[in-house]
């Protein structure tokens, strides 16, 4: 049976999610507003895909943009609502239930209060279980399809007369770009739902269990608080089976935010032959040592956490912060169809100027 999701269920999603988000994956306030808001007006509800029916509709309630970004973005709740309608006005077919297509500090909460406010349902799915930049990467085996797929979008800074909707059709890897444009149009950031697609296909190519396993992450968490920040980073290990790869102090940073809506960049942990480079594209997508030889690559799981055992984005990253890195081996993971691809990975690649696919898709 689903699981009515209430207000003390928020914090531990944001809480989860926040390590899942792997230095991007949102704001943690903008989660806390979803969530609150969702459990305040209705009754959202987190089920199974097998309490679906094979043909149900499922689409991914998802937001777009650079949350590390310091771009002038505003996001409402209503925004997240609209693009539901949007999409389903173009499908011209109720949606059953709503995924996300990844965890994050907001985004595991991206599908609460559209769920609560048209009457649909939480899907334990996501598009990946860890936050990445790209939305073809939380597809679900999407990105390399030529079939037409509805994107929508809605959002925008209103003071700046930002505000943008927009309703797509085409093959994913064509319209995702053009919601990255939105977003960027928009002040950076903006409210998506995408890719409607029946439960049976959601079930052989989504990451099931993914919320949940944000959940219970998220509660471990708060469990331990009380014993101080070294029992919370404790309880996160213990949680996901991940090992910290270091502690050290944040010795150099060079993010910039990019035309096409990203944070690109590195952020280097510690000095000298100890020092770890974290390669970023909104989200910590690779980490090599001093000499150069890669430690970590997407889609495992790479979060900073402060002593305290509060996971930190890039953007709250700042030079002489001391900070443990966390790293999930993709072996823990459940991975979707989506990180399985190898046509979601040459953008990321380009981007960045390192290699990913090679070890994303490796055995």
């Amino acid at each position: 049976m689903g699981r009515i999701l209430v207000e003390r269920d928020v914090e531990a999603a944001v809480r989860g999610g926040s390590v899942y988000a792997a230095g991007g994956g949102g704001w943690a306030d903008h989660g806390r507003m979803l969530g609150r808001a969702a459990v305040s007006i209705g009754r959202p509800e987190l089920v199974d895909v097998s309490e679906l029916s094979p043909d149900d509709w499922v689409a991914t309630a998802a937001a777009i943009g650079a949350p590390a970004s310091t771009t002038p973005w505003e996001m409402r709740g209503v925004d997240y609502v609209r693009a539901v309608e949007l999409l389903q006005d173009a499908l011209g077919e109720k949606v059953a239930a709503l995924m996300v297509g990844q965890n994050g500090k907001s985004s595991t909460l991206n599908g609460w209060l559209p769920s609560a406010i048209l009457g649909l349902k939480v899907l334990d799915a996501v598009g990946d279980i860890r936050a990445h930049p790209t939305g073809d990467m939380g597809s679900i085996g999407m990105a390399g399809s030529p079939e037409p797929m509805i994107q929508t979008a809605a959002g925008g800074n209103r003071a700046e007369n930002r505000y943008i909707e927009l309703v797509t059709r085409g093959a994913t890897a064509k319209v995702s770009p053009i919601l990255r444009t939105a977003a960027d149009q928009s002040g950076g950031f903006i409210a998506s739902c995408r890719n409607p697609l029946r439960a049976s296909y959601v079930a052989a190519n989504a990451a099931l269990g993914g919320i949940g396993r944000a959940l219970a992450l998220g509660e471990a968490m708060l469990a331990a608080e009380a014993r101080g920040g070294h029992a919370v980073l404790d309880a996160i290990a213990a949680a996901t089976g991940g090992t910290f790869l270091a502690e050290a102090e944040v010795s150099e940073k060079s993010v910039v935010y990019t035309a096409e809506a990203f944070d690109v960049g590195t952020v280097r942990l510690g000095r000298g032959a100890g020092a770890l480079t974290l390669h970023v594209m909104n989200e910590y997508m690779a980490v090599d040592d001093a000499d150069g030889r890669r430690v970590a690559t997407f889609p495992d799981v790479l979060t900073t956490l402060s002593p305290d055992g509060e996971a930190l984005s890039v953007g709250q990253l700042e030079v002489g912060m001391p900070v443990f890195l966390l790293h999930v081996p993709k072996a823990l993971l459940p991975l979707s169809s989506s990180v399985k691809d190898p046509a979601v990975y040459p953008v990321v690649e380009a981007a960045l100027g390192i290699p990913i696919a090679a070890h994303a898709l490796a055995p």
